[in-house]
């Protein structure tokens, strides 16, 4: 399959708990019918099983992202007995903090080649209430994230201009940078992005070509963004192939105690979270930041 269909995307955006255990919807959408009144907090959090992708050398690639019921309550599950992915883990990944509604494409997992008919089980336990997923390579679920029906592809992201040569991702794999900082001090974040613009009819006149998103992914911490959606600054320069529109975001982050954290910055095209549904197009990547308590043995 090209695409994961957008009324099963949307059927499970409203609570169903993965694709492939479609026979437990009933249970879920028991739990939270889609005409109950939605909740500012104490409801709970269900692991959703995007699909899968192969890899040019012949491994498997699982996409999960989540759906927090809870309108106004973020959630902090750390990785252990409520917050585990079977076998392989309890760490395989995965968020320990979970912003309120559906976050598409958040994470993934790579498998073997001969993964075959195994599967994994994500469980998530929070507020009295427990979700358990399955992810495996079922026919049904295989996505094409790089690439999509009318050929739109995903932003090109990089943390050094394209100007630098800098390596740059597209697609739900990622890019990962550490940085340091210190509690209480502003550190500065900037990123490079660009897109081939290419959309479906009518996006256009509802959403920007590029935008830009960065949430707390791990860490101990709360986390304040000067602008958790940064504006797009044009840049000059190259252009990457095939690209229209490029340019640069630059946002802040203040973290609230030391340890280490990791923040994931999302870029989306006029597609939107999640494509829309369609499970393409939007590009992920991770900083890891160990914050100190004082400026001593700190370096940004």
């Amino acid at each position: 399959m090209r695409f994961v269909l957008r009324s099963v995307a949307i059927a499970f955006a409203m609570g169903a708990l993965a694709p492939g255990f479609l026979g437990n919807a009933a249970h879920v959408f028991a739990q939270q019918l889609p005409l109950e009144p939605r909740h500012d907090a104490g409801q709970n959090i269900t692991g959703v099983f995007e699909g899968w992708f192969r890899n040019p050398n012949g491994s498997f690639t699982l996409l999960f992202g989540y759906y927090n019921r809870n309108q106004k309550e973020d959630v902090d599950v750390p990785i252990g007995p409520n917050n585990r992915i079977e076998p392989g883990g309890p760490d395989r990944g995965q968020p320990t903090h979970f912003m309120p509604g559906r976050m598409w494409g958040n994470f993934t997992i790579n498998v073997p080649a001969a993964f075959g008919t195994e599967k994994l089980t994500w469980t998530i336990a929070v507020n009295g209430k427990t979700a358990v997923i399955p992810a495996s390579l079922k026919a049904d679920w295989q996505l094409s994230p790089f690439i999509d029906a009318i050929s739109n592809t995903p932003p090109l992201l990089s943390f050094a201009s394209f100007d630098e040569n800098g390596p740059a991702v597209q697609g739900p794999r990622g890019l990962t940078a550490s940085k340091q900082a210190v509690m209480g001090q502003p550190l500065t974040l900037t990123v490079f992005a660009a897109d081939d613009n290419v959309v479906s009819p009518g996006a256009r006149a509802t959403r920007t070509p590029l935008s830009i998103t960065w949430t707390l992914f791990r860490g101990p911490g709360a986390v304040k963004f000067s602008e958790a959606k940064p504006p797009i600054e044009k840049t000059g320069g190259k252009m990457p192939p095939k690209a229209t529109v490029a340019g640069k975001a630059t946002t802040t982050a203040t973290f609230g105690a030391a340890g280490e954290y990791t923040l994931q910055v999302v870029a989306n095209d006029a597609s939107g979270d999640g494509g829309g549904g369609f499970q393409c197009c939007w590009t992920t990547a991770q900083v890891k930041v160990s914050v100190k308590s004082t400026t001593a043995g700190a370096e940004r």
